[in-house]
């Protein structure tokens, strides 16, 4: 494709964004909340029409939770490209917190004197998926037809970690044919720099329980002769991992795959972040006292144990002196390839059965398998080095965040290799109040998209 060509692209972009971000208005004034209920049937009907009226064929599918959009669109290549999206957001509580009403896309600037706009999932997913169709649009105008076939899965569980999502990928193969898939974000780091994410970390997510009596006793009464769910519960979570930071766990890390040396090398040049830490969330060390490369290989490539939340007793203002009948803990394992969570959740059980603690009652609450592409992919290659042209310098490659997401069917099931290309940036507050992304940043994800969407009709794959 010749640069006046692409030049062309470029400009429909620009002259087009005030539209653009109009539509994006709408999108995101619909309060699609996935883990209230809130809003999510409108939120897929007004996708189903963006597309709709994109002449894509279009069609909303259910599933056990809340449906599936699922739209398709007919290229003149062979070459078939799947972007991954969805509707749903976060929360947008604490309400007090927001600078401006969550579901009110408002524009303004911020301390660099930069545009941004803010709304409750401008950044997380809809702003991504705005960009996609404002790519698409520029596409089609100069070169009067799609180079290649396009699809989109647009879902609305993301956020409550889409629990049937794998089911429904399942069931609907032939519908997500494809020969390589862009995911749901992407975008630069604190250098402006255009990050290539390849893989993410499973997750496994589950809750203990210790029930030791009907109900809360006196301390002084049972203090000596009760037995105390706090310390019940206590006592368990000792066992699961040491102030050594190892899970002890018997067969925890035995189908964890380490990274190879062309991981490691891709991680060496990344840029060093543990300052950012250290002064965005007043810490002082890291664990293991680890740095550098090591720091870096511990984020993504060591599974963890995280106690997300306790639960017992009586925890407000004052004193209340009281023996807790009941004690629980919400506990997230993030998973490297290849652990799987259901295989996880049998060895916790048989752990605790095994130190004495089989009253414990154990509850999966959810998860998903870790997964990656290859980074050397011909379809991984041609988005890092295209984005050159938009972003002034190739794309860096991390192989694994730290994060989790349904990437695991994609790759595994559906066989397409995954990366990323999108809107975001480290200050868009993503999940929190005032979530925002930059307008040059949304510009820029779509002049790569549509490069990404070109350079599909000549790619081998």
């Amino acid at each position: 494709m010749t640069s006046a060509v692409l030049a062309q692209i470029d400009a429909y972009i620009d002259e087009h964004l005030p539209a653009t971000i109009d539509e994006l208005a709408r999108l995101c004034a619909l309060p699609s909340v996935s883990a209230q209920g809130q809003g999510m049937d409108t939120g897929a009907q007004f996708v189903r029409d963006m597309f709709i009226h994109r002449d894509f064929a279009t069609e909303t599918m259910s599933t056990a939770g809340y449906p599936v959009v699922v739209a398709q669109a007919t290229g003149s290549s062979a070459s078939t490209l799947l972007f991954y999206n969805h509707y749903d957001v976060q929360p947008p509580e604490p309400l007090e917190l927001w600078e401006s009403p969550p579901f009110e896309l408002t524009r303004r600037t911020d301390e660099n004197d930069m545009a941004i706009l803010v709304a409750r999932g401008v950044a997380d997913d809809k702003g991504e998926l705005m960009s996609r169709l404002a790519a698409i649009d520029a596409v089609r105008s100069v070169l009067g037809d799609l180079p290649c076939n396009v699809k989109f899965l647009v879902e609305g569980e993301e956020e409550i970690s889409s629990p049937n999502l794998p089911d429904f990928i399942e069931q609907h193969r032939e519908l997500r044919q494809a020969d390589a898939c862009i995911w749901e974000f992407g975008g630069v780091n604190y250098q402006d720099i255009s990050v290539q994410y390849l893989g993410l970390r499973g997750i496994c997510y589950v809750e203990l329980t210790a029930q030791t009596a009907t109900l809360d006793a006196h301390s002084g009464l049972a203090g000596s002769i009760f037995p105390n769910a706090a310390w019940r519960l206590t006592w368990a979570l000792n066992t699961l991992k040491g102030p050594d930071e190892h899970i002890r766990i018997p067969g925890f890390y035995d189908a964890v795959v380490p990274p190879s040396p062309r991981d490691l090398g891709l991680l060496g040049v990344l840029p060093d972040e543990a300052e950012r830490y250290q002064e965005t969330y007043g810490i002082t060390q890291f664990l293991k006292d680890l740095s550098d490369t090591e720091l870096r290989r511990e984020e993504v490539f060591v599974p963890t144990c995280t106690i997300c939340g306790l639960t017992s007793g009586y925890q407000g203002p004052g004193s209340k002196t009281v023996l807790p009948a009941q004690a629980s803990a919400k506990i997230d394992f993030r998973l490297v390839p290849d652990q799987d969570p259901a295989d996880i959740v049998d060895k916790l059980c048989t752990h605790l059965n095994a130190e004495g603690f089989s009253d414990i009652e154990v509850t999966y609450l959810g998860g998903g398998r870790p997964a990656r592409t290859d980074p050397d992919h011909p379809f991984v290659s041609m988005v890092r080095e295209i984005a050159a042209d938009v972003y002034g310098s190739e794309m860096l490659v991390c192989p694994m965040i730290g994060g989790s997401g349904p990437n695991y069917p994609f790759i595994h099931h559906l066989n397409v290799p995954i990366s990323t290309a999108g809107v975001n940036y480290p200050g868009g507050r993503v999940h929190a109040p005032n979530e925002n992304i930059r307008v040059n940043d949304f510009v820029r994800a779509a002049k790569h998209i549509a490069r990404i969407i070109v350079g599909m009709r000549d790619l081998n794959v």
